[in-house]
């Protein structure tokens, strides 16, 4: 199954990430964050704001000014009179988010184990079945955006704010290239399916079970999800 190419087309359809309320300018950023960390818009290629106002369904100035928020993240640069370039991620630069990321995530998440309230951890299964509908249909955007609703989620259960924004920060900057491949190949929709098997550990108490879920599934972020 090819992979869809999904496109927000009016703002109440728009993804609100993390839970907060957020401006359309802010969600068409969001989308095209997705489309970038999936591979919908290619490093070293050069975008024009009509381009790619055509190609997601919205109109151009949203899509400017969200492109110039993505360059004040070093997401990509301004090319004077053409538009916007997606930035080159090296591959160091990628295993070293993930050595961070896992630093960060495994340990605090297997703490939820046993301080997370069972209210709040099921409160996120919705996302997590989302997930696993964006990763069935092959829609990559909609994969992305659920999965950093999910995880951000997940770890603002643990009372740091600037932990979550930490590990935002890395999310916008991965790279999962090899998401398209999984779709084609009919894989995707069993790894998606870790996100439902990570909250049934949760809400087991089962350390031990969380920390091997979150060791194998940040694993595809330089495995599964990385390969061109």
């Amino acid at each position: 199954m090819a992979a869809q190419r999904s496109a927000p087309s009016a703002a109440p359809d728009l993804p609100t990430l993390g839970g907060r309320r957020s401006s359309y300018r802010e969600r068409v950023a969001d989308a095209l964050r997705a489309a970038l960390i999936a591979g919908e818009l290619r490093p070293g290629e050069v975008y024009s704001a009509p381009t790619l106002a055509a190609r997601f369904g919205v109109s151009a100035t949203p899509v400017r000014e969200a492109m110039l928020d993505l360059a004040k993240e070093g997401l990509v640069d301004t090319v004077p009179n053409k538009g916007f370039r997606v930035t080159e991620v090296s591959e160091k630069q990628l295993d070293e988010y993930t050595h961070i990321r896992s630093l960060i995530e495994i340990p605090t998440v297997v703490r939820l184990a046993t301080t997370a309230d069972p209210v709040s951890l099921e409160a996120l299964r919705p996302a997590a079945r989302e997930i696993v509908t964006a990763a069935a249909a092959g829609d990559l955007i909609a994969y992305v955006e659920a999965d950093i609703r999910f995880h951000l989620g997940l770890l603002a259960l643990a009372g740091n704010s600037h932990l979550v924004e930490v590990v935002g920060d890395l999310r916008k900057r991965s790279r999962l290239y090899g998401l398209d491949a999984l779709v084609r190949a009919g894989r995707l929709e069993a790894s998606a399916r870790e996100h439902l098997e990570l909250l049934d550990a949760l809400a087991d108490r089962d350390e031990r079970a969380v920390h091997a879920v979150m060791t194998r599934h940040l694993g595809h972020v330089r495995g599964l999800w990385a390969a061109p």
